[in-house]
């Protein structure tokens, strides 16, 4: 795990220094080793700059960016091939020789040997960057599902790329332009979805993709390897549930089995869940030594699951470790979040995820996240809810929902007085009047919608297409949880929650594992059919088989609290004032980005409100003003 960041200057005004600067903006992320190469071609500077986090190969050997032996391909590469074994071994059949033991060198023989190609061998987490002097190519990589982040600015013939944007800010030739169709899509779910960012010129490469810059011509192309829809879009497997509880546990005794490889101690995050504990007790039946497992606590009985994850460690007999978070140490967190979290980021999550990566920093270097179960098998109440209201408007024929929907446009009540909660009636008639499954999973799940910010914002913006528009890319196979759970694998999960623990468990050097994200399981669990996965109001029917085989069904039986913790209760209280600070009706003003009147409604709604109303829509607005504080 490390930091990656360059550039490509067709200006050349660009210099070995600046590259320096950029990498080391990423220390946090290598703080072992670093390294910066910088080349002068023909029309252009090419700078590859990179901070190393020793996990495999912890020799002078494992130093990057690391060269062919003929000194015509040069790599950085941020991650992990679990596989690289497999593959080493196969190059050495064809007379391939290696000097060293990590994967890095692999993935560089792998390209010599089989180009961009080489990717689709690779199980694993990665962005990679190879600069090939005889094609004159600049090529970028990012894994399947978008474990690692990557991305890229392009204006005026100055091309950067990085594992994280604050690297960009190093550079004397980045313009910081607020992207405001991008801060429309953040208000409305609290990420950027790929390919955008909050900047303009400035992209995340989408997971899945290969992007080639050709030096002569100054041409970019993007490929796509991989999409989670094309399994989704497979037949569903003729199977017995017996075969498929076999096999899928098969596969993710592999998986789970590959994230354990480093030369570095290894541990678990364990929260008590279905998905966390099918990680941990796969893991402990297959070791001999005690696997090292992490929670956090909170004093609020609502919002704690460590009495859980305890009953389940104990159960399976790990060596656990659990922390118990206040307000205070929240409250020392979130100034810290806009450094972090380098783009507005709306999940409160984001605060106990880096505390119970700094407590597993101090045992371990490397922690196992259980991150897309909820996706891959079906496990959000979202998904019930919204299928059992999808399925009572398909009773209805279009004509008369799209006629209820305009009678609801015409008859629209007088204005709300509680701006605390999104507009339910609007969302409605919105679904009414367009039937599509994600266009209504999109409504449904929308903090902010588009309407809302055209109210909200001075410049509101355009709508970006995303993933939630790609119905019609998903064929008849797919019923509506499938269709819910493609999209959100390439929207929630790559966008929220990847990057969540990516940036948290990078800020105190630690690296995050994604077992559940093996490309294996995604691609076999897709193609099960639905009522293995969710059955009479019940998910990740499956995965619970699984785990129940080695923890007591009546341990885990429980209803789902996810990772959250008591914010929301803290900022009616405690944390009041930073609230009152940063939505401010005169900065927001002097700002000029919020309309004051709209977002004082907001907050006053909220703030009067007994009832906690909707924390996020004041959770989004705090984060993006403490970001722009920050990076403005």
């Amino acid at each position: 795990m490390c930091g990656i960041s360059g550039f490509i200057d067709f200006n050349q005004k660009s210099s070995k220094d600046i590259l320096v600067h950029m990498a080391d903006a990423l220390t946090h992320r290598g703080p072992d080793d670093s390294g910066y190469e910088f080349f002068e071609e023909n029309n252009a500077q090419v700078g590859f700059g990179f901070r190393r986090l020793s996990i495999i190969d912890l020799s002078a050997h494992g130093h990057q960016p690391m060269f062919s032996e003929d000194k015509n391909l040069a790599i950085i590469f941020n991650g992990e091939i679990y596989n690289f074994r497999e593959i080493r071994s196969e190059l050495e059949s064809e007379g391939y020789r290696f000097v060293s033991n990590s994967d890095t060198e692999v993935i560089l023989q792998s390209y010599q040997k089989w180009g961009t190609a080489c990717v689709k061998k690779f199980i694993g987490m990665f962005a990679i960057a190879i600069y090939d002097k005889i094609n004159r190519k600049i090529i970028l990589i990012r894994d399947r599902p978008g474990v690692k982040p990557l991305m890229y600015y392009w204006k005026n013939g100055l091309f950067l790329f990085s594992s994280e944007l604050k690297s960009f800010h190093r550079h004397p030739d980045f313009k910081k332009e607020l992207n405001f169709d991008a801060l429309s899509l953040y208000l409305s779910h609290g990420y950027v979805s790929a390919p955008y960012t909050i900047f303009s010129h400035t992209h995340k490469l989408v997971p899945g993709h290969i992007l080639i810059l050709d030096l002569k011509t100054q041409n970019i192309i993007t490929e796509k390897y991989w999409d989670v829809n094309d399994y989704y879009n497979k037949p569903r497997v003729k199977i017995s549930y017996n075969e498929a509880l076999e096999e899928t546990e098969k596969i993710l005794s592999s998986a789970f089995q590959y994230r354990m490889i480093a030369d570095v101690p290894v541990g678990v995050f364990l929260s008590g869940g279905y998905d966390s504990s099918a990680v941990t007790a796969l893991l402990q039946k297959n070791s001999t030594r005690k696997i090292k497992t992490f929670t956090i606590g909170f004093h609020e009985q609502k919002f704690n699951e460590a009495e859980y994850a305890k009953d389940v460690a104990k159960h399976l007999g790990t060596d656990h470790h659990e922390y118990y978070c206040t307000y205070k140490e929240a409250l020392d967190i979130i100034p810290l979040l806009p450094e972090i979290y380098d783009e507005p980021f709306g999940d409160s999550s984001a605060v106990p995820t880096t505390l119970v990566s700094k407590i597993a920093r101090e045992s371990v270097k490397v922690a196992l996240s259980a991150d897309g179960g909820d996706e891959i098998f079906a496990g959000y109440p979202k998904y019930i809810k919204g299928i059992k209201y999808y399925s009572l408007l398909e009773k209805i024929p279009i004509p008369l929902t799209r006629m209820a929907g305009e009678l609801m446009r015409i008859f629209k009540p007088k204005e709300r007085t509680d701006y605390s909660l999104p507009d339910r009636y609007q969302k409605l008639m919105l679904v009414l009047q367009n039937r599509e499954p994600l266009y209504a999973f999109n409504i449904a799940t929308e903090v902010f919608s588009f309407s809302e910010n055209r109210k909200l914002l001075n410049n509101p913006g355009n709508y970006l297409l995303t993933p939630f528009d790609e119905n019609s890319l998903l064929n008849l196979n797919n019923d509506t949880l499938s269709r819910f759970q493609a999209t959100e694998f390439k929207t929630y999960m790559v966008d929220d929650i990847l990057q969540k623990v990516d940036r948290a468990s990078m800020s105190v050097s630690l690296e995050g594992r994604e077992p559940f994200l093996d490309q294996r399981i995604i691609e076999w669990v897709a193609t099960l059919p639905s009522e293995f996965k969710l059955k009479n109001g019940v998910g990740k029917i499956i995965l619970r088989d699984i785990v129940h085989k080695y923890v007591p069904e009546k341990m885990m039986n429980r209803p789902k609290m996810g990772f959250m913790i008591p914010v929301a209760l803290w900022f009616k209280k405690e944390l009041n004032e930073l609230l009152r600070f940063y939505l401010n009706k005169e900065k927001i003003k002097e700002q000029g980005i919020f309309r004051p009147e709209e977002t004082e409604r907001i907050l006053n709604s909220y703030l009067n409100q007994k009832k906690m109303g909707d924390f996020n829509r004041i959770w989004f607005l705090l984060m993006f003003q403490m970001w722009y504080e920050r990076w403005f």
